[in-house]
Protein backbone atom coordinates (compact mmCIF):
# COMPACT_ATOMS: atom_id res chain seq x y z
CA UNK A 1 0.00 0.00 0.00
CA UNK A 2 1.13 3.80 -0.72
CA UNK A 3 1.97 6.11 2.11
CA UNK A 4 -1.39 8.00 0.87
CA UNK A 5 -3.53 4.49 1.14
CA UNK A 6 -1.97 3.76 4.56
CA UNK A 7 -2.73 7.59 6.05
CA UNK A 8 -6.35 7.12 4.20
CA UNK A 9 -6.70 4.02 6.72
CA UNK A 10 -5.46 5.69 9.82
CA UNK A 11 -7.94 8.50 8.98
CA UNK A 12 -10.32 5.56 9.31
CA UNK A 13 -9.04 4.32 13.02
CA UNK A 14 -8.45 8.23 14.17
CA UNK A 15 -12.54 9.07 13.18
CA UNK A 16 -13.76 6.20 15.79
CA UNK A 17 -15.85 8.00 18.43
CA UNK A 18 -13.94 6.83 21.36
CA UNK A 19 -10.63 8.19 18.90
CA UNK A 20 -11.67 11.23 18.68
CA UNK A 21 -12.68 11.76 22.17
CA UNK A 22 -8.95 10.57 23.41
CA UNK A 23 -7.94 13.22 20.87
CA UNK A 24 -10.23 15.95 22.20
CA UNK A 25 -9.22 15.07 25.79
CA UNK A 26 -6.03 15.02 25.06
CA UNK A 27 -5.84 18.19 23.13
CA UNK A 28 -7.98 20.35 26.46
CA UNK A 29 -5.55 18.68 29.12
CA UNK A 30 -2.04 19.31 27.59
CA UNK A 31 -2.99 22.53 26.86
CA UNK A 32 -4.21 22.92 30.61
CA UNK A 33 -0.41 21.05 31.40
CA UNK A 34 1.25 23.45 29.19
CA UNK A 35 -0.68 26.44 31.23
CA UNK A 36 0.58 25.77 34.41
CA UNK A 37 4.53 26.52 34.53
CA UNK A 38 6.55 23.10 36.95
CA UNK A 39 4.35 20.11 34.99
CA UNK A 40 4.21 19.42 31.12
CA UNK A 41 3.67 16.63 28.90
CA UNK A 42 6.44 14.04 30.04
CA UNK A 43 5.12 14.05 33.79
CA UNK A 44 1.23 14.61 32.70
CA UNK A 45 1.83 10.95 30.36
CA UNK A 46 4.21 9.63 32.88
CA UNK A 47 1.38 9.98 35.69
CA UNK A 48 -1.61 8.99 32.99
CA UNK A 49 0.39 6.07 31.91
CA UNK A 50 -1.69 3.39 34.93
CA UNK A 51 -4.93 5.21 34.10
CA UNK A 52 -4.76 4.16 30.39
CA UNK A 53 -4.18 0.31 30.35
CA UNK A 54 -7.52 -0.57 29.95
CA UNK A 55 -7.60 1.56 26.92
CA UNK A 56 -6.80 0.35 23.47
CA UNK A 57 -2.85 1.12 22.53
CA UNK A 58 -4.68 3.43 19.50
CA UNK A 59 -6.69 5.08 21.74
CA UNK A 60 -3.94 5.83 24.09
CA UNK A 61 -0.97 6.77 22.10
CA UNK A 62 -3.82 9.51 20.22
CA UNK A 63 -4.66 10.45 23.77
CA UNK A 64 -0.80 10.83 24.49
CA UNK A 65 -0.12 13.17 21.28
CA UNK A 66 -2.93 14.90 22.03
CA UNK A 67 -1.31 15.68 25.36
CA UNK A 68 2.33 16.31 23.72
CA UNK A 69 0.64 19.09 21.01
CA UNK A 70 -1.43 20.78 23.58
CA UNK A 71 1.00 21.75 26.10
CA UNK A 72 2.98 23.25 23.02
CA UNK A 73 0.29 25.14 22.40
CA UNK A 74 -0.49 25.95 26.11
CA UNK A 75 2.89 27.32 26.79
CA UNK A 76 2.77 30.24 25.10
CA UNK A 77 -0.29 31.77 27.15
CA UNK A 78 1.37 31.78 29.92
CA UNK A 79 4.83 32.97 28.50
CA UNK A 80 2.96 35.73 26.54
CA UNK A 81 0.81 36.69 29.58
CA UNK A 82 2.71 36.28 32.56
CA UNK A 83 6.04 35.76 31.50
CA UNK A 84 6.23 32.30 32.23
CA UNK A 85 6.81 29.62 30.60
CA UNK A 86 5.00 26.19 31.19
CA UNK A 87 7.59 24.38 28.65
CA UNK A 88 11.38 24.71 27.93
CA UNK A 89 10.25 25.32 24.10
CA UNK A 90 8.51 28.40 24.82
CA UNK A 91 10.96 30.50 26.41
CA UNK A 92 11.70 32.67 23.55
CA UNK A 93 8.06 33.11 23.19
CA UNK A 94 8.38 34.86 26.83
CA UNK A 95 11.11 37.53 25.50
CA UNK A 96 8.74 39.03 22.68
CA UNK A 97 5.45 37.98 23.40
CA UNK A 98 5.36 39.69 27.34
CA UNK A 99 6.37 42.78 25.95
CA UNK A 100 3.39 42.62 23.32
CA UNK A 101 1.14 41.88 26.28
CA UNK A 102 2.38 44.63 28.10
CA UNK A 103 1.81 47.08 25.23
CA UNK A 104 -1.93 45.89 24.96
CA UNK A 105 -0.89 43.90 22.12
CA UNK A 106 -1.04 40.35 23.87
CA UNK A 107 -4.22 38.78 21.88
CA UNK A 108 -2.43 39.64 18.84
CA UNK A 109 0.34 37.62 20.06
CA UNK A 110 -1.74 34.59 21.07
CA UNK A 111 -3.44 34.50 18.11
CA UNK A 112 0.02 34.43 16.34
CA UNK A 113 1.37 31.66 18.45
CA UNK A 114 -1.56 29.56 17.72
CA UNK A 115 -1.85 30.09 13.87
CA UNK A 116 1.91 29.45 13.64
CA UNK A 117 1.62 26.56 15.58
CA UNK A 118 -1.09 25.03 13.61
CA UNK A 119 0.86 26.16 10.78
CA UNK A 120 3.94 24.44 11.59
CA UNK A 121 2.40 21.25 13.43
CA UNK A 122 0.32 20.26 10.13
CA UNK A 123 3.60 20.88 7.82
CA UNK A 124 5.69 18.73 10.88
CA UNK A 125 3.10 16.37 10.35
CA UNK A 126 2.73 16.30 6.47
CA UNK A 127 6.68 15.92 6.98
CA UNK A 128 5.88 13.03 9.04
CA UNK A 129 3.83 11.29 6.94
CA UNK A 130 5.81 11.24 4.04
CA UNK A 131 9.35 11.69 4.34
CA UNK A 132 10.08 10.28 7.76
CA UNK A 133 12.21 7.48 6.66
CA UNK A 134 14.46 9.94 4.70
CA UNK A 135 14.93 12.41 7.24
CA UNK A 136 15.52 9.66 9.89
CA UNK A 137 18.59 9.06 8.30
CA UNK A 138 20.09 12.47 9.27
CA UNK A 139 20.39 10.66 12.73
CA UNK A 140 22.97 8.57 11.06
CA UNK A 141 24.67 11.54 9.18
CA UNK A 142 25.43 13.38 12.05
CA UNK A 143 28.62 12.25 14.27
CA UNK A 144 29.37 13.56 17.73
CA UNK A 145 31.74 16.35 16.82
CA UNK A 146 28.53 17.30 14.37
CA UNK A 147 26.31 17.47 17.39
CA UNK A 148 28.90 19.43 19.42
CA UNK A 149 29.66 22.06 17.03
CA UNK A 150 26.07 22.72 16.21
CA UNK A 151 25.68 22.91 20.28
CA UNK A 152 28.86 25.00 20.50
CA UNK A 153 26.95 27.32 17.57
CA UNK A 154 23.70 27.24 19.67
CA UNK A 155 25.78 28.91 22.82
CA UNK A 156 27.37 31.47 20.56
CA UNK A 157 24.44 32.56 18.94
CA UNK A 158 22.12 33.22 21.97
CA UNK A 159 24.91 34.64 23.90
CA UNK A 160 25.25 37.39 20.89
CA UNK A 161 21.41 37.90 20.18
CA UNK A 162 20.22 37.69 23.95
CA UNK A 163 20.36 40.78 26.00
CA UNK A 164 21.76 44.06 25.34
CA UNK A 165 25.37 42.88 25.89
CA UNK A 166 27.05 39.87 24.14
CA UNK A 167 29.26 39.99 27.73
CA UNK A 168 26.77 39.45 29.85
CA UNK A 169 25.41 36.64 27.73
CA UNK A 170 28.23 34.73 27.71
CA UNK A 171 28.40 35.31 31.47
CA UNK A 172 24.62 34.22 31.71
CA UNK A 173 25.39 31.18 29.10
CA UNK A 174 28.75 30.49 31.40
CA UNK A 175 26.00 30.16 35.00
CA UNK A 176 24.42 27.74 33.13
CA UNK A 177 27.16 25.26 32.39
CA UNK A 178 28.28 25.36 35.53
CA UNK A 179 24.34 24.53 36.97
CA UNK A 180 24.78 21.51 33.91
CA UNK A 181 28.11 19.66 35.89
CA UNK A 182 26.52 19.76 39.20
CA UNK A 183 25.67 16.41 39.75
CA UNK A 184 27.37 12.67 39.51
CA UNK A 185 29.47 12.36 36.04
CA UNK A 186 28.09 9.86 34.05
CA UNK A 187 31.10 8.32 32.78
CA UNK A 188 33.53 8.64 35.80
CA UNK A 189 30.82 8.37 38.59
CA UNK A 190 32.53 11.27 40.32
CA UNK A 191 30.57 13.98 42.19
CA UNK A 192 30.92 17.44 40.86
CA UNK A 193 30.17 20.34 42.45
CA UNK A 194 27.46 18.46 45.11
CA UNK A 195 29.31 20.02 48.43
CA UNK A 196 28.68 16.57 50.19
CA UNK A 197 24.85 17.12 49.87
CA UNK A 198 23.06 14.06 48.72
CA UNK A 199 20.24 15.93 47.10
CA UNK A 200 22.16 17.57 44.61
CA UNK A 201 23.56 13.98 43.02
CA UNK A 202 21.13 13.99 40.68
CA UNK A 203 22.00 17.51 39.23
CA UNK A 204 19.44 20.64 39.39
CA UNK A 205 16.26 19.94 37.51
CA UNK A 206 16.01 21.90 34.72
CA UNK A 207 11.96 22.59 35.75
CA UNK A 208 13.13 24.24 38.83
CA UNK A 209 15.53 26.67 37.20
CA UNK A 210 12.68 27.68 34.33
CA UNK A 211 10.15 28.69 36.87
CA UNK A 212 12.98 29.72 39.52
CA UNK A 213 14.32 32.27 36.96
CA UNK A 214 11.35 32.73 34.72
CA UNK A 215 8.61 33.24 37.53
CA UNK A 216 10.15 33.71 40.83
CA UNK A 217 12.87 36.18 39.62
CA UNK A 218 10.02 37.83 37.94
CA UNK A 219 7.69 38.52 41.12
CA UNK A 220 10.47 39.30 43.46
CA UNK A 221 11.27 42.03 40.85
CA UNK A 222 8.46 43.18 40.16
CA UNK A 223 7.57 43.38 44.34
CA UNK A 224 10.92 45.37 44.87
CA UNK A 225 9.56 47.85 42.46
CA UNK A 226 7.09 49.07 45.30
CA UNK A 227 3.60 49.43 45.61
CA UNK A 228 1.95 48.82 42.04
CA UNK A 229 0.59 52.11 40.46
CA UNK A 230 -2.42 52.32 38.37
CA UNK A 231 -1.07 52.90 34.92
CA UNK A 232 -4.47 52.40 33.17
CA UNK A 233 -2.97 49.79 30.69
CA UNK A 234 -5.59 48.80 28.77
CA UNK A 235 -4.38 44.48 27.56
CA UNK A 236 -6.62 45.32 24.13
CA UNK A 237 -5.79 48.40 23.56
CA UNK A 238 -4.03 47.12 20.87
CA UNK A 239 -7.17 45.19 19.41
CA UNK A 240 -8.19 41.65 19.88
CA UNK A 241 -7.02 40.20 16.49
CA UNK A 242 -4.27 40.21 14.01
CA UNK A 243 -3.79 43.28 11.79
CA UNK A 244 -2.88 42.85 8.45
CA UNK A 245 0.89 44.40 9.28
CA UNK A 246 0.46 41.35 11.90
CA UNK A 247 0.11 38.92 8.70
CA UNK A 248 2.41 40.25 6.86
CA UNK A 249 5.44 40.23 9.36
CA UNK A 250 4.38 36.78 10.38
CA UNK A 251 3.64 34.50 7.35
CA UNK A 252 7.44 33.98 6.60
CA UNK A 253 8.22 33.61 10.12
CA UNK A 254 5.99 30.82 10.38
CA UNK A 255 7.62 28.81 7.39
CA UNK A 256 11.40 29.44 8.72
CA UNK A 257 10.18 28.15 12.26
CA UNK A 258 8.35 25.07 10.83
CA UNK A 259 11.70 25.00 8.11
CA UNK A 260 14.15 24.70 11.72
CA UNK A 261 12.26 23.24 13.72
CA UNK A 262 11.36 19.90 12.01
CA UNK A 263 14.74 18.46 11.19
CA UNK A 264 16.37 19.29 14.34
CA UNK A 265 13.39 17.79 16.41
CA UNK A 266 14.23 14.05 14.29
CA UNK A 267 17.62 14.97 15.49
CA UNK A 268 18.91 13.20 18.57
CA UNK A 269 19.41 15.50 21.85
CA UNK A 270 17.65 17.96 19.36
CA UNK A 271 14.56 18.82 20.82
CA UNK A 272 12.37 21.54 20.81
CA UNK A 273 14.88 23.81 22.85
CA UNK A 274 17.49 24.55 19.54
CA UNK A 275 15.35 25.57 17.15
CA UNK A 276 13.67 27.90 18.80
CA UNK A 277 16.52 29.33 19.93
CA UNK A 278 17.96 29.43 16.27
CA UNK A 279 14.41 30.99 15.08
CA UNK A 280 14.48 33.88 17.25
CA UNK A 281 18.21 34.76 16.35
CA UNK A 282 17.48 34.31 12.70
CA UNK A 283 13.98 36.35 12.93
CA UNK A 284 16.15 39.21 14.90
CA UNK A 285 18.87 39.26 11.77
CA UNK A 286 16.14 39.17 8.93
CA UNK A 287 13.64 41.51 10.79
CA UNK A 288 13.23 44.74 8.54
CA UNK A 289 12.45 45.96 12.28
CA UNK A 290 15.45 44.89 15.05
CA UNK A 291 14.92 47.67 16.68
CA UNK A 292 11.96 46.33 18.28
CA UNK A 293 13.23 42.83 19.37
CA UNK A 294 13.66 43.12 23.10
CA UNK A 295 10.30 45.26 23.29
CA UNK A 296 7.70 43.29 21.36
CA UNK A 297 8.39 42.17 17.92
CA UNK A 298 5.85 39.96 16.47
CA UNK A 299 8.38 37.73 14.60
CA UNK A 300 10.01 36.78 17.40
CA UNK A 301 6.50 35.06 18.66
CA UNK A 302 5.74 33.72 15.21
CA UNK A 303 9.38 32.40 14.47
CA UNK A 304 9.90 30.50 18.10
CA UNK A 305 6.24 28.79 18.04
CA UNK A 306 6.23 27.15 14.64
CA UNK A 307 9.17 26.12 15.19
CA UNK A 308 8.65 24.46 18.97
CA UNK A 309 5.41 22.80 16.96
CA UNK A 310 7.02 21.50 14.29
CA UNK A 311 9.94 19.94 16.42
CA UNK A 312 7.39 18.60 18.52
CA UNK A 313 6.51 16.43 15.13
CA UNK A 314 10.13 16.00 14.63
CA UNK A 315 10.66 14.39 17.84
CA UNK A 316 8.01 11.48 16.72
CA UNK A 317 10.09 10.43 13.52
CA UNK A 318 13.46 8.71 15.42
CA UNK A 319 10.59 7.58 17.69
CA UNK A 320 8.64 5.61 15.76
CA UNK A 321 11.03 4.51 12.70
CA UNK A 322 14.36 3.84 14.81
CA UNK A 323 13.06 3.29 18.47
CA UNK A 324 15.28 6.55 19.66
CA UNK A 325 13.60 8.88 22.14
CA UNK A 326 15.26 12.81 21.31
CA UNK A 327 13.73 14.08 24.39
CA UNK A 328 12.67 13.24 27.69
CA UNK A 329 8.53 13.27 26.07
CA UNK A 330 9.70 10.90 23.80
CA UNK A 331 11.25 8.62 26.25
CA UNK A 332 8.29 8.73 28.65
CA UNK A 333 6.11 7.14 24.88
CA UNK A 334 9.03 5.15 24.32
CA UNK A 335 8.22 3.28 27.80
CA UNK A 336 4.69 3.47 27.14
CA UNK A 337 5.14 1.48 24.10
CA UNK A 338 6.82 -1.04 25.84
CA UNK A 339 4.19 -1.35 28.58
CA UNK A 340 1.99 -2.33 25.66
CA UNK A 341 4.47 -4.85 24.39
CA UNK A 342 5.10 -2.85 21.66
CA UNK A 343 8.78 -2.03 20.29
CA UNK A 344 8.64 1.62 18.18
CA UNK A 345 11.20 0.80 14.90
CA UNK A 346 10.74 -0.09 11.20
CA UNK A 347 8.77 -3.66 11.96
CA UNK A 348 6.36 -1.15 13.97
CA UNK A 349 4.86 0.02 10.67
CA UNK A 350 4.72 -3.56 9.59
CA UNK A 351 2.88 -5.39 12.78
CA UNK A 352 1.41 -2.63 14.22
CA UNK A 353 0.28 -0.52 10.96
CA UNK A 354 -3.15 0.42 12.30
CA UNK A 355 -1.54 1.93 15.09
CA UNK A 356 1.28 4.44 13.64
CA UNK A 357 -1.15 5.15 10.96
CA UNK A 358 -3.92 6.21 13.29
CA UNK A 359 -1.59 8.31 15.35
CA UNK A 360 -0.27 9.94 12.32
CA UNK A 361 -3.56 10.83 11.47
CA UNK A 362 -4.91 11.87 14.70
CA UNK A 363 -2.03 14.75 14.65
CA UNK A 364 -4.04 16.06 11.77
CA UNK A 365 -6.83 16.21 13.73
CA UNK A 366 -5.50 17.21 17.20
CA UNK A 367 -4.25 20.11 15.63
CA UNK A 368 -7.71 21.25 14.11
CA UNK A 369 -8.63 20.73 17.63
CA UNK A 370 -6.06 22.98 19.18
CA UNK A 371 -6.78 25.71 17.02
CA UNK A 372 -10.30 25.82 17.10
CA UNK A 373 -10.08 25.75 21.05
CA UNK A 374 -7.30 28.16 21.15
CA UNK A 375 -7.68 30.72 18.91
CA UNK A 376 -11.13 32.32 19.98
CA UNK A 377 -10.29 32.11 23.32
CA UNK A 378 -7.12 34.99 22.98
CA UNK A 379 -9.17 37.56 23.95
CA UNK A 380 -10.63 36.08 27.00
CA UNK A 381 -6.75 34.78 27.91
CA UNK A 382 -5.53 38.24 27.88
CA UNK A 383 -7.90 39.51 29.94
CA UNK A 384 -6.10 37.59 32.78
CA UNK A 385 -3.68 40.79 32.92
CA UNK A 386 -6.24 43.40 33.62
CA UNK A 387 -5.91 40.99 37.49
CA UNK A 388 -4.16 42.94 40.42
CA UNK A 389 -1.11 42.47 40.13
CA UNK A 390 -0.84 41.24 43.84
CA UNK A 391 -3.50 38.32 43.00
CA UNK A 392 -2.39 37.41 39.84
CA UNK A 393 1.64 37.15 41.10
CA UNK A 394 0.31 35.28 44.29
CA UNK A 395 -1.29 32.49 42.21
CA UNK A 396 1.54 32.26 39.85
CA UNK A 397 3.60 31.14 43.19
CA UNK A 398 1.01 29.25 44.02
CA UNK A 399 1.36 27.02 40.57
CA UNK A 400 5.37 27.19 40.93
CA UNK A 401 5.05 25.86 44.64
CA UNK A 402 2.56 22.76 42.73
CA UNK A 403 4.63 22.13 40.05
CA UNK A 404 7.86 21.93 41.72
CA UNK A 405 6.29 19.77 44.96
CA UNK A 406 4.98 17.70 42.08
CA UNK A 407 7.69 16.99 40.89
CA UNK A 408 9.89 15.34 43.39
CA UNK A 409 8.17 16.25 46.73
CA UNK A 410 11.15 17.64 47.92
CA UNK A 411 11.87 20.68 50.85
CA UNK A 412 15.30 20.64 49.18
CA UNK A 413 13.97 21.44 45.55
CA UNK A 414 11.61 24.08 47.34
CA UNK A 415 14.37 25.81 48.85
CA UNK A 416 16.34 25.45 45.66
CA UNK A 417 13.80 27.17 43.47
CA UNK A 418 13.68 30.37 45.54
CA UNK A 419 17.58 30.61 45.96
CA UNK A 420 17.21 30.15 42.23
CA UNK A 421 14.29 32.76 42.60
CA UNK A 422 16.88 35.30 44.41
CA UNK A 423 19.43 35.03 41.39
CA UNK A 424 16.67 35.26 38.39
CA UNK A 425 15.69 38.51 40.37
CA UNK A 426 19.74 39.72 40.61
CA UNK A 427 19.95 38.77 36.91
CA UNK A 428 16.75 41.04 35.80
CA UNK A 429 18.04 43.85 37.84
CA UNK A 430 21.40 44.08 36.35
CA UNK A 431 20.12 43.16 32.91
CA UNK A 432 21.54 39.80 32.54
CA UNK A 433 19.45 37.30 30.03
CA UNK A 434 17.88 34.36 31.68
CA UNK A 435 17.50 32.54 28.57
CA UNK A 436 21.08 31.48 27.85
CA UNK A 437 21.36 30.23 31.74
CA UNK A 438 18.66 27.52 30.35
CA UNK A 439 20.21 27.32 27.45
CA UNK A 440 23.91 26.08 29.54
CA UNK A 441 21.65 24.40 31.40
CA UNK A 442 20.24 22.29 29.07
CA UNK A 443 22.86 21.67 26.31
CA UNK A 444 25.90 21.88 28.34
CA UNK A 445 25.76 18.15 29.72
CA UNK A 446 24.90 17.04 25.58
CA UNK A 447 27.60 19.07 24.23
CA UNK A 448 30.17 17.61 26.85
CA UNK A 449 29.24 13.89 25.75
CA UNK A 450 29.16 14.55 22.69
CA UNK A 451 32.58 16.03 22.84
CA UNK A 452 33.83 12.97 25.15
CA UNK A 453 32.79 10.84 22.45
CA UNK A 454 34.24 12.79 19.75
CA UNK A 455 37.95 13.01 21.47
CA UNK A 456 37.43 8.93 22.40
CA UNK A 457 37.15 8.31 18.94
CA UNK A 458 39.57 10.16 18.02
CA UNK A 459 42.41 9.05 20.77
CA UNK A 460 42.15 12.54 22.13
CA UNK A 461 43.24 14.47 18.72
CA UNK A 462 41.41 18.09 18.79
CA UNK A 463 41.58 18.46 15.36
CA UNK A 464 38.50 15.77 14.92
CA UNK A 465 36.16 18.51 16.11
CA UNK A 466 36.88 19.87 12.21
CA UNK A 467 37.54 16.75 10.93
CA UNK A 468 33.88 16.47 8.91
CA UNK A 469 32.35 19.80 6.81
CA UNK A 470 29.90 19.88 8.70
CA UNK A 471 30.99 20.64 11.98
CA UNK A 472 34.01 22.68 10.14
CA UNK A 473 30.94 24.61 8.86
CA UNK A 474 28.91 24.97 12.05
CA UNK A 475 32.01 26.16 14.34
CA UNK A 476 33.35 28.47 11.67
CA UNK A 477 29.32 30.23 11.85
CA UNK A 478 29.96 30.56 15.55
CA UNK A 479 33.35 32.13 15.50
CA UNK A 480 32.33 34.24 12.29
CA UNK A 481 28.68 35.36 15.09
CA UNK A 482 31.82 35.67 18.24
CA UNK A 483 34.75 37.89 16.01
CA UNK A 484 32.64 39.62 13.34
CA UNK A 485 30.35 42.25 15.28
CA UNK A 486 32.87 43.45 17.92
CA UNK A 487 35.60 43.65 14.60
CA UNK A 488 32.88 46.00 12.25
CA UNK A 489 31.98 47.95 15.30
CA UNK A 490 35.53 49.09 15.44
CA UNK A 491 35.88 49.04 11.94
CA UNK A 492 32.82 51.38 11.67
CA UNK A 493 33.91 53.50 14.74
CA UNK A 494 36.91 54.51 12.83
CA UNK A 495 37.06 57.55 11.24
CA UNK A 496 37.75 57.82 7.68
CA UNK A 497 41.53 57.95 6.76
CA UNK A 498 42.65 57.88 10.33
CA UNK A 499 46.04 57.28 10.48
CA UNK A 500 47.41 57.50 14.44
CA UNK A 501 50.59 58.42 13.38
CA UNK A 502 49.59 61.50 11.15
CA UNK A 503 50.75 63.60 14.40
CA UNK A 504 54.34 62.24 14.73
CA UNK A 505 55.23 62.58 10.87
CA UNK A 506 57.19 65.87 10.43
CA UNK A 507 55.14 68.40 8.07
CA UNK A 508 57.21 68.97 4.35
Amino acid sequence: MSTLDLLLHGFGVAFQPINLLMAFIGSLLGTAIGVLPGIGPALTIALLMPVTTSLEPASAFIMFAGILYGAMYGGSTTSILLNTPGESGSMMTALEGNQMARRGRGAAALATAAIGSFVAGTIGTLALSFVAPAVSELAFIFGPEDYFALMVLSFTTISVVLGNSPLRGAIAVAVGLGLGVIGIDAQTGQSRLTFGSLDLLDGIPFTIVLVSLFAVGEIIYVASRGPERSSGMNPLSGGIWMTKEDWKRSWKPWLRGTALGFPIGVLPAGGSEIPTFLSYAVEKRLSKHPEEFGSGAIEGVAGPEAANNAAAAGILVPLLTLGLPTSATSAILLSAFQGYGLQPGPLLFVNNAELVWGLIASLYIGNFMLIVLNLPLAGMWVRLLMIPRPQLYAGIVIFALVGVWGLSTSWFDLLLMFSMGLLGYAMRLYDFPAAPVLIGLILGPMAEQQLRRALAISQGDPVALVSTPISATLLGLALCIVVLPPLLRTLARRPAGDDRYAASRPTP
